[in-house]
This record gives structure tokens, C-alpha cells and sequence, in this order.
């Protein structure tokens, strides 16, 4: 504690007044003394005593006590600032700083450790930790700031750090001249038709390298195609939207020479497939009570483009109905079956027989349109399985299961079988939990010989109801029954009959969701969800990769409706994979899938030096050593080589104050009637 003496005024009047009247009565005192006027001095001295009582001054005697200054270290400890001998670097240096600042007197020292907060993606901001840091300190108390970071910087203020009135010094991890390989996407599309290509664009950077590198691409988790793209110069790719929902790419360029970190050499983009319109095909056979519930069905989807031919009469036929009742459209066989199959996406066949309609050769133009990838349901009734079926014809070869010649006309209540409760068709339809209304009955099923299909519904005796298949590319599926309408008219309490058939349709078209093998994951409230659909029941273990690159092993808990579940808090911002060990790869991001954080891994004092010119603070690169650190005075250069500079601020807060006026009432009494008086007197004399 020490005391501080100084002179203070209190004026009894506003300081405006006081200067117009001592200014008055200054200008007509020395006005009278120019011209001679007798008393003109007493005046003058009158009018100084007066405006000296006004004035009220006052000697302060102040009791303060010194505030220490306050130095902030500022540690960058985000994603950039992790690889290599980073970490250890900067630990070393805080540690070398903290004890430097320790030797120094009236000194308190703050350090602001800053990370990325879990799910964003906003860099590196230093900035933003400093005005945390000092929100309750006043700035005449800041000594400094020194910044322990790479120089990545994502918040670099507009005044250069001009409004904390301090210096702001930077101690650079990493060497200077280091070199790192990265890859950079492009403006890319978020939506895709699917069958068609969407263009993504990317660059390969690498400052000072030249020539071509190779870049791998995988497409949802599969090997695609391997690249070479010239370094430094915008790439575009041709990638097949293959299925609705997320389409996800990765990208991943070779290592350079002297390479920093592999971290930023790979890049996720995704796009989502949209189908433009679905085209299916619906021919029926004889009309049945059932027709409708199809046509219904697929008439109420609006993104469903619906061609329907229903057969009423072969041309052999000839029942005398004349020509003006017969319908005037041909049936155009040759641009369905031949021109145009490739264009629909679904072709449904309900009760369908084999008639002089179609050839042999279309029927095999069927069978090829499945095995390149084409999806078929057929739905049979009592055609199937009498003679001129469809199972006599090319189609039999991709059909799942084939007649027996029987057919079961009693009442039944179809029910899921084992591999139903698991496969993702009909495992969880409503009414096949226990506790749940039991569905209705269906009154016919058509026997089938075993083959190659996988049966998920069963009716009468355990027998096949369902039939799904994969032939080739394409998918195949059978209903063995002609009453499902049933179900649609509500009989017994009726059944799913809308969920049943979308998601027959739906698995079809190869919709993800809706695959028996599938693995994916997702992120959400700070952790990963990952689900693993298998037809095979028990728990599994997949391999979780974080964005940085370290594994971790994730026990799935199957759930016995074929799919397992598992999940993992995490927080670190990026692109996150999990694998199953048999080729399955789901990939999630937390924040985005390329963090900004990983856009730029060398060290540079590019964007931090203008901020240390501004405040008068310095650079230096921890690998050429540690500066010194001293005090300097407030307004001095903070700065040179080989050390940085806190300024003493020397701040400070009162706890007493002792005032003592300066004009004692007597003397002023007296001063001021003498001077009246002399000015009397000398008046009187004339």
C-alpha cells in the first residue's frame, strides 16, 4: 500500500460558469488596470480570490493498492494441433512458459485451453477463447496474450486484436517449410436420379509438388475406380447414382513425398438418390376380386408412373362380340417386352396365364431383364397351377418356386416364418408381434415344390406363402395366393396388406433400407448408433475408426428381428467408419465429413503475424526455440529478437481517501476583504 498526494477541485459552481465569470472578472480588472483606474489591482486581486473560492481546490491524499498484471496463455489444442509431436510440443512449451512467467513480479498468469466443441465444425477460434478468458478483467490489467497454436486461425479479428491493448505473441508448433498433401472437394450436387451419373469435383493440393497422383474412389464403402489427376488443378468424377437414399463417395489420394499426415488425404462427399418417377408395369390375367387391390395400391403412390394392361380376351378367342365392344387399343407387345422393358422399374404379373399375347421370345426377354438387374412379383391363383401357367414358359428359369398341380382352397391365417422374423420384408409387420391383433384369414394358397427361394410368410401347414429370390442382378418375388384382398377389405380384422406389398416392392428396387445384409450408422446426441441387419442371429463385433485414425472394437446386441444394435459416445468432429470384417463399410459424420480442422495441417504464421505487427507482439517457431519473456513499459515495442515483452501496466485500487481544502476560510476573509478595502480606499482619493 502506498500513499499518492494530488490537487483536485471541487467547484461550487459548473465548471461553465466559473470560466465565464473569472474570465469577466479578469477582462474588467485588467481592463481598469490598462486605463490606469485607480484600484485596479485590488480588483484583480478580489477577482482572483473569488474565483479561487469557487474553485474550491483541494489536496487529495489517495491510499492505493497495486492490482498485479494479468498475462493470457492461450492453448490451442484442436484437431490440427494433434498430430505428430504437436501435442508434445505444445505441452513442453506451456510448461516452459508458465515457469518463465512464474520468475516474473506482480504477475498473475490465466491459460485458456481451447478444443473443438463435439458436433461443430467452426475451427480453430482463438479469438473467441481470449474474449472468454477476459471477460471479467479489465484491459488496463492485460499485460499479453501468448498463443500457443499451429497458426491455423478461423476467427482473426477485423482490428487485428488492436482492442485488447495488449501485445499478442505466438509460439508456432511444427517447423517451418513443412509439407503436407491434400485432398479438397469441389462444389457437388446433394441430390441424384437414380440410374443416372452425378459430376463431383475435387483437387489434389500440394504446395511446391508437381506432376500427377492417384486417387482411389469407393463408393459406398466398395472399391469404384482408381484416378490420376494432375496435383494442384480441379478433377472432376462421373459417379452412378445406384440406389435411392444416401450415396456416399470416398476419395482418397496416395501420400505425397514427406507427407505431414494422411488425415487430410481422403474426403467423403454423398449424395442423395431420388427416383424421378417410378415406372411399373402391371398386366392381369383373368379379373379377379383382387385386380383392384393392386392397381389401388400402386394408383395411390403418386411418384408411381402405372402402365396396366389387363388381358380379357386372347386374339385366338372369337365369342362373336362385336367389334364396336371391343376395345380399339392394340396391345403393343413388341414396345412393352422388347423396346421399352429396360425402362420400367417394377413389372408385376397378377394371375397371369400364358396365352398367344406373348411369344416364347419375350418370355425370355423377362428372364434377361431380371438377371441384369430388372425386379418381378408375380402373384398367382389357380392359373399357376394348371396348364398354360406361367411356370411352362422361359420365366420358370428366374421363378423361386414352381407348382406342384395342387391348390389349397380352405381358410388360413398366413403366419412369418423364422427367417420372416428376421428378414427386413416382413420382420416387425404390424400384427406379427406378440400382444398384437392377429391378422386375418386368406382362403386359397397354390402348392409349390422347394427350390431356391427364401420363404418368409407361410400358410396352410408351414407351407410357402412368400417366396423372395435373387437371380442375376435382378429380384424376384412370389405371393401364392390370389385372396391378399382380403386383407384390404378388413376380413377377420384384415391385415398389412399396404405395408406387406410396399415393402415387397420397395425390396425389389434394391431400396437400403430394406437390404438382409446391410450395416449403417448414425450419429446423434453425442453418439454412434450403428445397426447391422443380418439374417444369422446372435452379437457381432465391428471395428469403429474415428476421424483421426485410431480403431476401437463395438460388441452389436442382436434384437432377434434380424438386426443387431450397438452404440459409442464420442465427440470428435469428422468422418467416422464402421466395419463388420465382411466387407460392409457404414460411414457417419459428426459436424461434416471433412472438418475443416484437417483442410490445412502445416504450421504458418501467415494469418497471426499481422495480428502480432498490430499490437507490437512477435512470432517465433518453438522449434528454433523459446524466447525469452520480460517486462516492458506500456506503449513500448513488446518485441525483438529473441524475446517478447509484457507490458507493466500497474493498475490499481483505492482504499482510502483523505481531502484537505487549500483555501482556508480565514485567509480567503481576509484576502478579500483587504483587497475590497485597498480598493475603497484608493477609490476614495480622487
Amino acid at each position: 500500500m502506498n500513499a499518492v498526494q494530488t490537487i483536485a477541485f471541487a467547484p461550487l459552481i459548473p465548471w461553465p460558469w466559473l470560466m465565464g465569470l473569472a474570465m469577466a472578472a479578469l477582462a474588467a480588472a485588467g481592463l481598469g488596470i490598462a486605463r490606469g483606474t485607480r484600484g485596479g489591482w485590488p480588483r484583480l486581486l478580489v477577482a482572483v480570490v473569488l474565483v479561487a473560492i469557487l474553485s474550491n481546490p483541494r489536496m487529495v491524499s489517495e491510499q492505493r493498492v497495486g492490482l498485479p498484471d494479468v498475462a493470457l496463455v492461450v492453448v490451442d489444442q484442436t484437431l490440427s494441433q494433434t498430430i505428430g509431436e504437436r501435442p508434445a510440443q505444445t505441452e513442453a512449451a506451456l510448461k516452459e512458459v508458465q515457469a518463465r512467467l512464474a520468475r516474473l513480479p506482480n504477475l498473475d498468469v490465466r491459460v485458456e485451453r481451447v478444443t473443438n466443441p463435439p458436433g461443430t465444425d467452426e475451427g480453430t477460434r482463438l479469438f473467441a477463447a481470449v474474449e472468454r478468458a477476459l471477460a471479467d478483467l479489465p484491459r488496463r490489467r492485460l499485460a499479453g496474450v501468448v498463443m500457443i497454436t499451429d497458426g491455423r486461425v478461423h476467427d482473426v479479428p477485423d482490428d487485428l486484436g488492436r482492442s485488447l491493448g495488449a501485445p499478442v505473441h505466438v509460439l508456432l508448433t511444427g517447423a517451418p517449410g513443412e509439407r503436407d498433401r491434400r485432398l479438397v472437394p469441389g462444389r457437388n450436387p446433394g441430390f441424384g436420379l437414380v440410374g443416372r451419373n452425378a459430376t463431383f469435383g475435387f483437387r489434389v493440393e500440394d504446395v511446391g509438388g508437381t506432376g500427377d497422383a492417384v486417387v482411389a474412389v469407393r463408393l459406398d464403402g466398395q472399391p469404384y475406380a482408381a484416378l490420376t489427376v494432375p496435383l494442384n488443378r480441379d478433377a472432376t468424377l462421373e459417379i452412378p447414382v445406384n440406389h435411392a437414399g444416401q450415396n456416399v463417395v470416398e476419395l482418397e489420394v496416395e501420400p505425397g513425398p514427406g507427407e505431414l499426415s494422411l488425415l487430410n488425404n481422403r474426403a467423403a462427399l454423398s449424395i442423395s438418390g431420388v427416383r424421378d418417377r417410378l415406372k411399373v408395369l402391371l398386366i392381369s390375367g383373368e379379373p379377379h376380386a383382387g385386380e383392384r387391390t393392386w392397381r389401388n395400391l400402386l394408383k395411390a403412390d403418386p411418384a408411381v408412373d402405372l402402365v396396366h394392361f389387363t388381358i380379357l380376351r386372347p386374339p385366338e378367342k372369337d365369342d362373336r362380340t362385336p367389334i364396336r365392344e371391343l376395345s380399339l387399343i392394340t396391345f403393343p407387345v413388341r414396345e412393352l417386352f422388347e423396346e421399352k422393358l429396360t425402362d420400367f422399374d417394377l413389372i408385376v404379373f397378377d394371375r397371369y396365364r400364358r396365352r398367344s399375347v406373348l411369344s416364347s421370345g419375350y418370355y425370355r426377354n423377362l428372364a434377361d431383364y431380371v438377371r441384369r438387374g430388372g425386379a418381378l412379383l408375380v402373384a398367382v391363383g389357380p392359373e399357376f397351377a394348371e396348364p398354360g401357367g406361367i411356370a411352362e414358359s422361359a420365366l420358370a428359369d428366374v421363378l423361386p418356386g414352381l407348382p406342384t398341380g395342387s391348390q389349397i382352397n380352405r381358410s388360413f391365417r398366413p403366419t412369418l416364418t423364422e427367417l420372416g422374423k428376421r428378414h427386413p420384408v416382413t420382420a416387425g409387420l404390424p400384427g406379427s408381434r406378440e400382444g398384437e391383433p392377429a391378422w386375418g384369414g386368406w382362403m386359397r394358397q397354390i402348392e409349390v415344390r422347394p427350390g431356391r427361394g427364401q420363404a418368409v410368410m407361410a400358410g396352410i401347414d408351414g407351407k410357402p406363402l412368400v417366396l423372395l429370390d435373387r437371380v442375376g442382378d435382378g429380384r424376384v418375388a412370389m405371393v401364392l395366393s390370389d385372396t391378399i384382398w382380403l386383407w384390404a377389405r378388413g376380413w377377420e380384422g384384415g391385415g398389412p396388406h399396404g405395408e406387406l406389398l410396399r415393402r415387397l416392392a420397395h425390396w425389389l428396387m434394391k431400396e437400403p433400407e430394406l437390404e438382409e445384409r446391410s450395416l449403417r450408422a448414425e450419429i446423434a446426441a453425442g453418439s454412434l448408433a450403428v445397426t447391422r441387419r443380418s439374417l444369422e442371429s446372435g452379437s457381432v463385433e465391428v471395428t469403429v475408426t474415428a476421424p483421426d485414425g485410431t480403431r476401437q472394437p463395438l460388441t452389436l446386441v442382436d434384437q432377434s428381428d434380424g438386426s443387431a444394435l450397438g452404440r459409442l459416445a464420442i465427440g470428435q468432429s469428422g468422418l467416422w467408419r464402421v466395419e463388420d470384417g465382411t466387407g460392409q463399410t457404414a460411414l457417419a459424420a459428426l459436424g461434416t465429413p471433412s472438418p475443416v480442422e484437417y483442410s490445412e495441417l502445416t504450421a504458418s504464421s501467415e494469418r497471426l503475424a499481422p495480428v502480432a505487427a498490430a499490437t507490437k507482439g512477435g512470432v517465433a517457431w518453438l522449434a528454433q526455440g523459446m524466447p525469452d519473456i520480460r517486462r516492458v513499459a506500456t506503449g513500448a515495442t513488446a518485441a525483438g529478437r529473441g524475446w517478447i515483452g509484457l507490458l507493466e501496466r500497474g493498475d490499481h485500487v483505492v482504499e482510502g481517501v483523505r481531502e484537505v481544502s487549500l483555501m482556508p476560510a480565514l485567509a480567503l476573509l481576509l484576502l478579500g476583504l483587504g483587497g475590497l478595502l485597498a480598493a475603497w480606499r484608493r477609490e476614495g482619493r480622487r
